[in-house]
């Protein structure tokens, strides 16, 4: 099972909710090109060139046996000790080996929380069967979110990789973009171009859904059920439970209540513990009101 959408998409959080129930075994980011959380070859084997890197028929030579490793829940002790040594990356290897072994032997299923494979997901639905969840956030709030922590996007790493310009030419948009300081405009181009990729995945993919951030924060519970059931997970009592504990209690009760959700350093995702409903009003005050009628004019431009 794979959960994409751009970063800051609330991809960690629903992928964190859909491991509730006990079914699944949570793997963050193996196509991140940054070490941690990405790199770690007992995840996956193999070498990710760039931010969301692209897989397809035509180079998936070295990704298939690979990540057919990581969704079989095989974890690369051997691989992982080899490359990373330091104690930071053997506690991770400890944490991941124990979770990919015992949930192999749980006959429990994989699921990758991954951002970056967002351009790529139409290939792990046909090579991998992967049900594919993939997020999108209103465009204020995904622009303010960017912007709080200063991210920037740099599209040469899209436009570099032939294969992916080939597939999803709407992608040549962007290159007017490129060497261009203003951040506000390039977030925005980058969320109109994953919402064009977005829509054709799920035209072409029937194993390929489409969730609004905003809905999934606004009635977690409802949310959540539709989702366990289309991913063919069992809405639980735990589930619902820890899904409850997770996005509808008080800010500051969470993470202290049994069993609800508390982050962990070796995990490294961009999850927290949140009143679901209270995080959705305050995301879209991170913009002035003039930025934000900015964002909406360019999210809305005739493409």
């Amino acid at each position: 099972m794979l959960v994409t959408g751009l970063p800051r998409s609330g991809t960690s959080w629903t992928g964190r909710m859909l491991a509730a129930g006990g079914e699944l075994v949570y793997v963050n980011e193996p196509l991140n090109p940054e070490h941690p959380p990405g790199r770690s070859p007992g995840v996956l084997d193999a070498v990710v060139g760039h931010r969301f890197q692209y897989i397809c028929p035509d180079n998936e030579e070295a990704w298939l046996p690979a990540f057919t490793r990581t969704v079989a829940l095989r974890y690369g002790f051997l691989a992982e000790v080899r490359r990373n040594r330091s104690p930071y990356d053997l506690a991770r290897m400890v944490r991941y080996g124990a979770a990919f072994t015992l949930g192999r032997l749980g006959g429990r299923r994989a699921l990758l929380d991954d951002p970056f494979a967002l351009f790529s997901a139409g290939w792990f639905a046909e090579r991998l069967g992967c049900r594919v969840i993939v997020l999108s956030r209103d465009p204020v709030a995904f622009v303010g979110s960017w912007q709080r922590l200063g991210w920037t996007v740099y599209f040469h790493e899209l436009l570099e990789q032939p294969l992916l310009m080939r597939d999803q030419p709407h992608l040549e948009a962007l290159r007017p973009l490129i060497g261009s300081q203003d951040r506000v405009a390039k977030a925005v181009a980058l969320w109109r171009a994953a919402g064009i990729t977005a829509a054709g995945l799920a035209d072409r993919h029937p194993g390929i859904v489409l969730a609004r951030y905003e809905d999934l924060a606004r009635d977690p519970m409802a949310g959540f059920r539709r989702l366990y059931e289309w991913a063919g997970l069992t809405w639980s009592a735990r589930a619902e439970e820890r899904v409850r504990r997770a996005c509808t209690d008080p800010p500051g009760t969470v993470a202290s209540t049994p069993g609800g959700f508390a982050w962990s350093g070796l995990s490294r995702t961009a999850y927290r513990p949140m009143d679901s409903r209270r995080a959705l009003a305050e995301a879209g005050a991170r913009l002035s009101p003039e930025e934000a009628l900015r964002v909406r004019e360019l999210a809305s431009a005739e493409r």
